[in-house]
């Protein structure tokens, strides 16, 4: 498959030291334990291909003034867990410590350093050109010999651990990043039927990523649920009750509703919402037929018809993209519509489940293995399917062509 960025097959990484970029951002408890380990599980195969390498690893945790904004030492062994070889924690990013800990390591080793966001000018972003110039960069390219770039649910950024080493090494993407971008891309092809169902409440993502599939005549049909559907029912004209209208105007995203009714004026047909709704009335499930709106109560799923219709649809398609929750999933009483139409799904000849909430239920359910492509980025996958640019794979794109020169081979 020709690609137009690099990937490890096209590097002899045997005995070289290997900067690695992760994407290690991991819900934490109150405790300081981690919750989820998914990303460092899903980042372990690239790290384990590269058992006869030196790998320095740069992730982030969190970011700046918020309270699970802390070190790498627990992801450090977590790791160490999953790849089975000795991985140093060095509470460092590029100062003497670090460089001593990357020079005194051997091939098999792994370095971990400390959260890149703990230094400054990593919040920035910045391109490449400029980020190249970061302390950083600067201090830590001349230990490394190749950059490769395994962060995919950070890529839609554009700060200098992403963005600053593909100027200034050999930069490729680790097999993680790869697979996304392969998966996602494949997403983005026509043919056949392909369905996209958009929930949650990320409207104006959402609405992004509808207009891109439609105008491009990639989806032949979309579902919307959650959130969107109720701006997408209001964008309709029907009155979904104050508390929604009240919801909305909170959040922010009423203001979406305009954008909502043009989709509709230019693509009403291909675009289905829900006939029915589920209201939470006093922690209970009451279903309402859009028909008998407006509601007294919150809308927190969509109702059994819809269910049973969007499920029929996505069960038959040749692709399924999925990116958002029906409903409050984490309420057993509101999770209905998220589970039935994620096993759907795994009836569809191809499917792909956005990170977040989606990716959450999957991994409940215990179902990704159902799923041909289950993401690790969560805002960095919608973004990728709405249209719109990746930084740190445009980053990668650039440092290929740049290696390849005027005689086009690396």
């Amino acid at each position: 498959m020709e690609r137009d960025y690099c990937t490890m097959d096209d590097f002899e990484l045997d005995g070289k030291t290997v900067l690695l970029r992760a994407e290690f951002n991991s819900p934490i408890g109150p405790d300081g334990k981690i919750l989820d380990d998914k990303r460092i599980r899903e980042s372990a195969p690239t790290i384990k291909e590269l058992e006869d390498s030196k790998v320095v690893i740069l992730a982030h945790q969190s970011r700046p003034g918020k309270k699970d904004f802390t070190t790498m030492e627990e992801h450090a062994r977590l790791l160490q867990r999953y790849i089975k070889q000795n991985v140093r924690y060095v509470d460092d990013i590029f100062g003497s410590h670090a460089k001593t800990a990357i020079v005194e390591a051997e091939a098999g080793e792994v370095v971990m350093l400390e959260n890149v966001r703990f230094y400054s000018e990593e919040v920035l972003e910045l391109a490449p050109h400029e980020a190249a110039k970061a302390i950083m960069v600067k201090k830590l390219a001349p230990f490394a010999q190749v950059f490769l770039n395994d962060a995919f649910g950070a890529s839609h950024r554009s700060q200098c651990s992403l963005v600053g080493f593909t100027p200034v090494l050999p930069s490729g993407a680790g097999r993680l990043m790869q697979k996304e971008i392969d998966s996602l891309t494949e997403a983005l092809k026509g043919g056949g039927e392909v369905v996209y169902v958009l929930g949650g409440a990320k409207v104006d993502d959402s609405i992004s990523v509808i207009r891109n599939v439609l105008e491009k005549k990639i989806a032949t049909r979309v579902l919307v649920t959650g959130v969107v559907a109720s701006v997408f029912l209001a964008a309709r004209g029907l009155d979904i009750g104050k508390p929604n209208m009240g919801f909305l105007d909170k959040s922010g995203l009423s203001g979406e509703i305009p954008r909502a009714k043009e989709l509709l004026r230019q693509f009403g047909e291909m675009i289905a919402m829900p006939c029915d709704v589920a209201v939470n009335k006093d922690g209970k499930r009451v279903e309402v037929n859009v028909k008998q709106l407006p509601t007294d109560y919150l809308i927190s799923d969509i109702g059994h018809e819809t269910i049973a219709s969007f499920s029929d649809i996505i069960r038959h398609a040749d692709k399924v993209i999925l990116n958002g929750p029906a409903g409050i999933f984490e309420s057993q009483e509101f999770a209905t519509g998220t589970r039935d139409i994620l096993m759907a799904a795994t009836k569809a000849r191809f499917s792909v489940v956005g990170g977040g909430h989606s990716a959450a239920a999957v991994e409940e359910m215990g179902i990704g293995d159902k799923i041909t492509h289950l993401s690790t980025g969560g805002g960095a996958a919608i973004d990728f399917l709405g249209g719109k640019p990746m930084p740190a794979i445009e980053a990668l794109k650039a440092a290929k062509k740049r290696m390849m020169g005027p005689v086009g081979v690396i």
